[in-house]
């Protein structure tokens, strides 16, 4: 029983697989999640936001241990943090695309072998 799955369209998935995984690399300090901006009212009846909208607020979403993490971020890291979660979600991506070209020479080898 072989696995690997033949001919051209098989040669073309492989071959992106192996240009994704030559450039691929754990970016050192990329964050998961998401990262946004939201407004909050602070609750003092005399501030601006009272009549109008909120306070900004940046936050840092993310999953782990199975649970939902939502982290205040300082308006003078916004660049940074915005940098590092884009690179978790490229990291991420291409991660993914590797796993789907593996299902795919999967699913072309099992038709292959079917025929």
């Amino acid at each position: 029983m072989s696995t690997l799955a033949r001919g051209p369209r098989a040669a073309r998935i492989r071959e992106r697989k192996l240009a994704l995984l030559r450039q691929l690399s754990v970016p050192r300090d990329a964050l998961p999640g998401s990262f946004s901006l939201t407004r909050r009212k602070c609750g003092k009846p005399t501030c601006h936001c009272a009549s109008g909208v909120g306070h900004p607020l940046w936050l840092l979403t993310f999953m782990a241990d199975g649970k939902k993490h939502v982290e205040r971020i300082p308006a003078d890291w916004v660049d940074e943090i915005r940098s590092r979660v884009d690179e978790g979600r490229a990291f991420k991506d291409a991660v993914h695309e590797v796993l789907v070209a593996n299902a795919r020479l999967l699913v072309l080898a099992r038709k292959q072998r079917d025929r």
